[in-house]
């Protein structure tokens, strides 16, 4: 599941365009590591650093995480009513100093919520991080290569670092099939031709889409699952 090209980093940072699924992704690789921990570091942590529009907080499946083995830190109210205020508690530095930890950072979207993570550059060496972006080809602002680019290029600039790879996490919400991931792959396998970044999952939302119908087209995928999906939504 961990590419080879992830292992000695401990820093994912989870970037991209508002709505393609970076907190979603976020919590599902967290809790799919939480199982079969391949990262070579022994602890391992989701920093919610998402306080630009935030409509999912991955601080939210606090419970779940943590009674796997996943801390997580990000507002000083902890998952509270009051997580919507825009805020970070000075503890989302601990898992960065620690290096035996592996962190996932769930960044905000856009180069607004990317600018956040200025303030902690200097953890963001270039040995130590992979900067993931992920990409959601039924976004209308990221439909085609050139506007895909676009965003990322913004987002580059308020990181002050490059984006070095992708993740298709192409969805149509409960209308994902197979064809809808297909079609992320072929994007996303255009981009990565175009920019030289590798492609490092196919994503696919385990309920909806069978892992056999992606591998037809894809060699690495990576199954979501729809921790942050409120069940009322589906009544």
């Amino acid at each position: 599941m961990l590419p080879e090209i992830l292992l000695g980093r401990r820093i994912l940072i989870v970037t991209g365009h508002y709505g393609s699924g970076k907190t979603e992704l976020s919590v599902s690789l967290a809790m799919a590591l939480s199982r079969n921990n391949e990262t070579g570091f022994p602890r391992l942590a989701l920093c919610d650093l998402d306080v630009v529009n935030p409509y999912f907080r991955s601080r939210e499946r606090m419970d779940l995480l943590e009674s796997v083995g996943v801390k997580v830190y990000g507002g000083i109210y902890g998952k509270g009513s009051a997580a919507e205020i825009p805020e970070l508690s000075a503890a989302v530095r601990a898992p960065l100093d620690d290096k035996g930890c592996f962190t996932i950072i769930d960044a905000g979207g856009n180069d607004a919520g990317a600018r956040i993570l200025k303030q902690f550059s200097r953890y963001f060496t270039r040995e130590e991080r992979f900067t993931l972006a992920v990409v959601n080809a039924s976004r209308p602002d990221t439909a085609d290569v050139q506007m895909t680019l676009e965003q990322h290029e913004a987002i580059e600039s308020a990181l002050g670092f490059e984006i070095d790879g992708y993740a298709n996490n192409t969805h149509m919400l409960m209308e994902t099939t197979a064809a809808t991931v297909e079609k992320g792959h072929r994007l996303c396998s255009e981009l990565s031709a175009v920019t030289g970044r590798p492609l490092l999952w196919d994503c696919y939302p385990e309920k909806l889409v069978s892992a056999a119908d992606v591998e037809k087209f894809s060699s690495a995928t990576l199954p979501v699952g729809m921790y942050m999906r409120q069940t009322w939504l589906d009544k």
